[in-house]
């Protein structure tokens, strides 16, 4: 199983780069919060000194305690991308309705978290049509989709393990998931990769703004 990596498919303007030179990665997490795995990812990224990005669909904010978890995200210093009110591809939506989403999700974060940050967009599904000018229209840059670890497509640790250790390259950033299922193979994987990252000499930053 081979993570996807950078090339030509990713557009120029779609953010690839962490902050930083030498040993430096970016983590950013797609499809929570999730009160089955964020919480806990957000204790090992507190233990560990380490910020992140968390791409947010709004549906999972207004559930049970999602909004209580952005909480937390933000207040711990996380950095909030907008993912979409919703899991649906929005890859053949015209700009009148992707602009529609992509606001009221900023709406549903912001009930949430007042005069929220919110600098990134990612499309569902890596389906981006239409969305990545809008969001620049929406004063929001698009993070890439590359760098998978394909925990979509199994929660195996090991697996997961071997793809994340494949997937983390220097100088750029990382795509995983703490929502939109089970993902407690992820956040493993992610303890122990990033353990090792750590003992080898490497920071974690942020995406370029």
């Amino acid at each position: 199983m081979t993570p996807a990596s950078p090339s030509s498919r990713v557009p120029e303007s779609h953010v690839i780069r962490a902050q930083g030179e030498g040993l430096v990665c970016a983590l950013t997490f797609d499809d929570g919060p999730d009160p089955a795995t964020t919480p806990a990812l957000l204790d090992f990224l507190r233990d560990e000194g380490i910020r992140a990005v968390f791409a947010v669909i709004g549906s999972n904010v207004q559930q049970g305690a999602g909004a209580d978890i952005l909480r937390r995200t933000v207040a711990e210093g996380h950095v909030l991308c907008n993912h979409s009110t919703s899991f649906e591809a929005m890859g053949e939506w015209d700009a009148a309705r992707v602009r529609a989403d992509m606001v009221e999700n900023l709406e549903i974060i912001r009930a949430a978290v007042p005069d929220a940050d919110v600098p990134y967009w990612r499309a569902p599904n890596g389906a981006w049509g239409v969305t990545s000018s809008v969001a620049a229209e929406l004063g929001m840059r698009s993070l890439a989709v590359a760098n998978t670890i394909l925990d979509w497509e199994t929660q195996d640790v090991a697996i997961l393990t071997e793809n994340l250790r494949a997937a983390m390259r220097p100088g750029e950033l990382v795509l995983c998931h703490d929502g939109g299922g089970d993902r407690r193979g992820t956040l493993e994987a992610v303890k122990t990769v990033v353990g090792e990252r750590l003992a080898a000499g490497w920071r974690f930053t942020l995406p370029e703004r």
